[in-house]
């Protein structure tokens, strides 16, 4: 088993891998408006500049976020090599995407404790004025539309306890281009992250269960993680699942082919335990998630966190950063067919009929399951999740 690459050693091994890559999109963009705490109104939108040539939308493959060998962090919109069509700049760290059904608008959210969402049109590139948090909140990373469009479901803290919350936001025009906090369900744990839709109805919302002051874990002693069903129209708590140990904090989803819900998880125990982290979940199974299956050493490898996963043709696929890794798995057997090593592997996702996976250092695969590989470089430092059109 290879040895694990610390956070510290696989920032220095990016810069040096991508410090001499110029990013050269056809068009920046920069995020403009003013700050506001809850609806914004009247606020110009940001433009998009060096607009010589037509963005060609359609190329846009991959939205994802991305850091910079300079320090500075984006969004960017790639073809399906991973070469940029144009970026917007982020005042900080992003992490997940949302993408709005049956429109062109995009939403960028802030790596937890997160203070912005970014919405943009990720056809044209313009961006509408920074969202931010009220002081007394944060964002958790990550959020998705309502199958319409018109709705966008976030998933939120409150600063001092964790407190998870869903923000419910009605989307307004391109032409108002302001969000409007219209609901807020609650009462489901505390440090939710990643919320999808399990179906048209029903969000399914990772609970993590840790209460957190910044990134410090304050409770891991008495962590409560479970899988939630949440009524999107009431909020209502409709069904719930979890994991036999506590410390298997729930963080990262995805809908599987069949419809089950595939959870990704961050192990908060003791650094030598082999604990599964990724496992399945269908409503009316019973309130315990299923995990998929691994040896001890292989579990080791993905180093106690999973970032993204897909569902493609009855297999599974997880990347893991922190284990510079990804693995596969065929999800009826749920056993581990293929585990192979990539440098901060972070985003996938399904493109005809193939995984995309991409790389903190700019690599991106696809992969035909479970072992066909083909891999090309883009000058992109892609961030744990991006989203494919």
């Amino acid at each position: 088993m290879q040895p694990m690459v610390t956070d510290q050693t696989r920032r220095r091994l990016l810069l040096g891998a991508l410090g001499s890559v110029a990013l050269r999109p056809l068009a920046t963009v920069v995020a403009g408006g003013s700050l506001t705490t809850s609806v914004l109104t009247g606020c110009s939108h940001a433009q998009p500049s060096a607009l010589d040539n037509k963005i060609d939308s359609s190329q846009a493959t991959i939205i994802g976020c991305s850091r910079h060998s300079d320090g500075r962090f984006g969004v960017v919109v790639a073809d399906n090599r991973g070469q940029p069509l144009y970026k917007l700049s982020l005042p900080g760290r992003g992490h997940g995407v949302a993408l709005q059904p049956n429109g062109n608008l995009a939403a960028a959210f802030s790596r937890r404790p997160g203070s912005y969402l970014q919405v943009f049109d990720y056809r044209t590139g313009q961006a509408w004025p920074l969202y931010t948090a009220p002081s007394d909140r944060h964002f958790y990373g990550h959020g998705v539309f309502s199958p319409d469009g018109n709705l966008l479901y976030t998933t939120e803290g409150v600063r001092q306890t964790s407190e998870g919350i869903i923000g419910v936001y009605e989307v307004g025009s391109s032409a108002s281009a302001k969000l409007k906090k219209v609901a807020e369900f609650r009462g489901f744990g505390i440090g939710p992250h990643e919320v999808v839709l399990a179906d048209e109805q029903t969000l399914a919302v990772g609970v993590g269960g840790v209460h957190t002051q910044g990134r410090t874990p304050l409770n891991l002693d008495t962590m409560q993680p479970a899988l939630v069903y949440i009524d999107r129209a009431t909020g209502e708590i409709v069904d719930k699942a979890v994991l036999a140990d506590k410390q298997l904090s729930i963080r990262h989803l995805s809908v599987t082919d069949t419809g089950e819900i595939a959870c990704g998880q961050q192990y908060r125990g003791q650094p030598e335990d082999a604990a599964p982290l990724v496992a399945l979940h269908r409503r009316g199974d019973g309130e315990v998630l299923k995990p998929l299956l691994a040896e001890e050493e292989q579990w080791l490898r993905f180093n106690h966190y999973i970032a993204s996963i897909a569902s493609l043709d009855g297999y599974l696929l997880a990347t893991s950063p922190r284990g510079n890794c990804y693995g596969i798995w065929h999800e009826a057997s749920r056993e581990l067919v293929e585990l192979r090593p990539l440098v901060d592997a972070s985003g996938v996702g399904v493109k005809d009929g193939k995984w995309l996976v991409g790389s903190g250092a700019g690599k991106v695969l696809s992969i035909s399951p479970p072992q066909q590989i083909a891999s090309v470089q883009s000058p992109v430092m892609w961030d744990n999740h991006w989203n494919i059109l």
